[in-house]
């Protein structure tokens, strides 16, 4: 029965520090923008332009 002296301690510290880093989180905006996550997997960001050709044989003589 001792040991309940001991345990609600320690989850009241561990209760404190999630809501804690909860507001951290809320307060560094790390909620803002949830859908941008989701939907950049849908467009492709490594798009390169095409190489241009320095040949001769493309322009007109």
């Amino acid at each position: 029965m001792s040991i309940i002296y001991v345990l609600i301690p320690i989850a009241m510290l561990f209760v404190l520090i999630a809501i804690g880093i909860f507001f951290w989180a809320v307060k560094s905006e790390q909620f803002d923008d949830l859908d941008r996550q989701s939907v950049s997997i849908l467009f492709d960001e490594d798009e390169q332009p095409a190489p241009k050709s320095n040949n001769n044989e493309s322009k007109p003589s």
